[in-house]
């Protein structure tokens, strides 16, 4: 088990090397002058135009600017933004928390569904129960995010009122920003209807974020259960007239959550990386829309390091989840 961990870890150099140079290339093949957004057409001389590309390397080639980025990446320094001049850590750490606490609710939402719908499609094989459930789960999988998120906004906002439009909190509540999980700093802030509003403006992008990975954990659970089942010692547990419960429950289940696991942990780097949409639609202040306003402006710094730092949590992600597969099956500890 040790020796298999410590390959892994090895395999994140050249991940890490790798996404660096994915990471540096395409915010440069995309159209716009960072230059010319940065600073605005009107009044720029051309001189003040060299000074800008000379301050910031632009006039080196390619190669030397690729090597100076990943050197001070290696030392921990991923450039400033040209926008706010502020450190790339400090706004994606300010932001981070947003995203992940979105994410956190999202995989909640999608596992406590997504789990018993496959147990139950797998137990009903074939019948209505399964039919009803994977036919969601594939309408769920199917459809894109924006036109869900719309169609929940319109339905839920607009016509019957019970969920605020967009943000993370109303207006009406001020309170110090503790931990950046507004769940937690709102009960901190022990303000009256500060929690409700938190939890009221979470419900449509933990729904709309956490859709898709409630199918694909739906359909998973159902495809490792089905082979479960049909396995010699769930046919000697239930001749020994073990409960179904049982059977289903400790059994079969326990056994199918390897290949449940990795999709989850999966999902969770998905959700992660993928909360772009969510974030814009829902003008949630978190690293998806941060990443996206960045790319407009053409922001090298926090394009290139927002990329490698959401990389990163997806390789760390990928190590747990692998590491988990120890905990579910004590087998897998002897490799």
């Amino acid at each position: 088990m040790l020796r298999y961990i410590l390959a892994r870890l090895i395999t994140f150099v050249p991940t890490f090397v790798g996404v660096t140079l994915i990471s540096f290339a395409f915010i440069r093949v995309l159209p716009g002058d960072p230059i010319i957004v940065m600073a605005g057409e009107r009044g720029m001389t051309q001189e003040r135009y060299d000074e800008l590309v000379q301050r910031f390397g632009f006039d080196q080639p390619l190669y030397l600017q690729f090597w100076d980025y990943l050197t001070g990446v290696v030392q921990g320094d991923l450039g400033r933004s040209f926008i706010t001049n502020r450190p790339v850590w400090d706004e994606f750490f300010t932001l981070f928390p947003a995203t992940l606490e979105l994410s956190i609710c999202a995989i909640i939402f999608a596992t406590l569904i997504g789990l018993p719908a496959g147990v139950i499609a797998a137990v009903y094989r074939g019948k209505f129960f399964d039919r009803a459930l994977m036919s969601t789960a594939l309408v769920g999988y199917s459809m894109p995010i924006f036109w869900w998120a719309l169609l929940l906004i319109i339905v839920f906002s607009g016509n019957l009122g019970w969920t605020p439009v967009s943000g993370r909190m109303s207006l009406m509540y001020f309170f110090d920003d503790v931990t950046g999980f507004m769940l937690i700093d709102s009960l901190l802030s022990g303000q009256a209807g500060a929690f409700t509003s938190a939890v009221q403006h979470l419900i449509l992008p933990t729904i709309v974020l956490g859709t898709i990975p409630l199918a694909v954990i739906a359909r998973q659970t159902r495809s490792a259960m089905l082979e479960v089942l049909s396995e010699d010692y769930i046919r000697t547990a239930r001749a020994k007239g073990l409960r179904p419960a049982r059977v289903n429950g400790l059994h079969a289940l326990r056994n199918a959550m390897i290949p449940v696991v990795t999709v989850i942990g999966l999902s969770v780097g998905t959700l992660l990386a993928g909360a772009i949409l969510t974030e814009t639609i829902f003008s949630w202040p978190g690293i998806g829309k941060w990443m996206v306003d960045s790319i407009f402006r053409r922001d090298y710094p926090v394009v290139q390091g927002g990329l490698l730092l959401i990389a990163l949590m997806v390789m760390i992600v990928n190590l747990t989840v692998d590491l988990l597969y120890g905990l579910i099956n004590p087998k897998i500890r002897k490799r």
